[in-house]
């Protein structure tokens, strides 16, 4: 999939739901309180955050999209301060104000980047107090090209029904991110984006892409959706789409810091730019870019347009990332409908060297994308020991996964690679060391089925058993 940015400027969304003011209190750690065996933080800094659906609100002005936001608040300084931020950001506000009930105020005490404690400050919200969302959407309606429901659980979003008639009788896109078991109260959307967690409380366990797949089409034809994604986390998006195959997006490999506010980035930029004119695919897409973005800040946080287009520049339109066997199958089927040729290579890689990355950089250069297959940890201890791996699966496939030369990076729990190269039937497969073409674990496999099989060296001096032996000699 090509990724180019939206015109985002063009993009009018409205979102209606929970908006929630998060609040960070920093500060260091010394010593443990005499009072009881907790923790005493010296507060140097403090932080006011809009979040929930005003995390939405602020991430479509971010962009550059024309934001309204329509929720409850209470008449408290909280709410003072709500308004404040998402005005000076561009974001239209208007809010219902509760005068029995606070604005939901999330308070977060942290010390050396991690979250000690959290208070909530809450009560649920009535219909009686979003009594009036139905009305401001009816004038707004027709100056939008979208409408996200924003769903927190915490009562703003009363009649969900009433909402998503209005808009569908306008011909507005209506997405939702939902909340609860309930997702009834949504039928008739255009789009829902729960996460995997969410999907399995409505649908069941999903053991197989197969089975998830059955189980959202179903959903799909329950509620009258014409589109769920399913965000999975480190597995990334799965799009489904009535009539059509499902599209998986791989996760993006960088560090997660903090996923707060992940879920309100993906349908920003879905809504966003879904309204600036793009297809479905395409803007998830984008969203799944932005949301490997995010999750790399701490707290609630928001992707500018000018950091997004950086990152389509850099992404040049390939799609990469860590994969599971079944969704590198379905990679690998529009791979080769565009005639791409595949390289395949497999091993423990352990800790990543430069031998390693030359080797890897001449595989590339073999054929159109590249395949590592990695070791298991069971795997590698049984083949290498039980001091080894160093380093768990997880973070070997994400090192590999951040290399340029490296398409896709997937796991296998087997002692050799067979399995998995009868399933994927790769046109080349390379090894790197002191082999010979005939030594190489599963050449016969792939020549029986016309593949080539190659041979590249490392570079000189380059052994992760060697780095191991050296460090442990260097610690005596």
């Amino acid at each position: 999939m090509h990724l180019s940015t939206p015109r985002y400027d063009s993009a009018r969304v409205l979102v209606i739901g929970d908006v929630m003011l998060d609040r960070y209190w920093h500060g260091g750690t010394s010593r443990i309180s005499p009072e009881a065996p907790v923790p005493v933080v010296k507060v140097s800094q403090t932080d006011d955050r809009a979040g929930g659906a005003g995390n939405v609100a602020l991430n479509l002005a971010a962009l550059g999209a024309s934001a309204s936001l329509i929720s409850v608040v209470g008449q408290d300084e909280a709410a003072d301060v709500l308004a404040g931020q998402l005005r000076a950001a561009g974001v239209s506000t208007q809010f219902q104000v509760s005068s029995a009930k606070p604005t939901i105020t999330k308070l977060r005490v942290m010390s050396r980047h991690q979250q000690l404690l959290r208070m909530d400050f809450e009560e649920l919200f009535t219909q009686a107090d979003c009594s009036e969302h139905q009305k401001k959407l009816q004038q707004q309606i027709g100056d939008v090209n979208v409408v996200v429901l924003s769903d927190y659980a915490k009562g703003s979003l009363g009649d969900c029904q009433a909402l998503i008639a209005t808009a569908r009788k306008a011909n507005v896109p209506v997405l939702v991110d939902p909340k609860g078991t309930d997702f009834t109260r949504y039928a008739g959307a255009t789009l829902l984006t729960p996460n995997l967690h969410e999907f399995e409380a409505v649908v069941g366990a999903c053991n197989s892409e197969q089975e998830l797949v059955d189980k959202a089409n179903q959903l799909m034809t329950t509620l009258n959706l014409e589109a769920l994604l399913v965000t999975r986390g480190e597995q990334g998006m799965t799009l489904l789409r009535k009539a059509q195959p499902e599209l998986h997006l791989p996760a993006r490999a960088r560090e997660v810091f903090d996923v707060t506010g992940a879920g309100d980035t993906v349908i920003a930029v879905l809504s966003a730019s879904i309204a600036a004119g793009y297809s479905l695919p395409e803007s998830v897409g984008m969203a799944n870019l932005a949301a490997g973005m995010v999750v790399g800040k701490l707290g609630t946080a928001t992707i500018s347009g000018p950091e997004l287009r950086l990152a389509v520049q850099a992404e040049q339109g390939v799609e990469r990332g860590v994969v599971s066997q079944e969704q590198l199958q379905t990679a690998l089927q529009e791979a080769r409908s565009k005639g791409e040729k595949i390289v395949f290579t497999n091993g423990c890689f352990d800790i990543i060297h430069a031998g390693h990355v030359g080797y890897l950089q001449s595989a590339r250069e073999l054929g159109d994308r590249l395949i590592v297959a990695v070791n298991s940890d069971e795997s590698v201890s049984r083949l290498k020991g039980p001091s080894r791996p160093i380093n768990p699966v997880d973070r070997r496939m994400a090192v590999l996964a951040g290399l340029e030369a490296v398409d896709w990076v997937v796991s296998f729990a087997d002692d050799t690679p067979e399995n998995l190269l009868r399933a994927l039937q790769p046109e080349v497969l390379v090894k790197g060391g002191d082999y010979t073409e005939e030594q190489v674990v599963g050449a016969p496999i792939v020549r029986a089925y016309g593949g080539d099989v190659k041979v590249l060296q490392f570079l000189d001096d380059c052994s992760t058993t060697g780095i191991v032996e050296k460090i442990l000699a260097q610690s005596d």
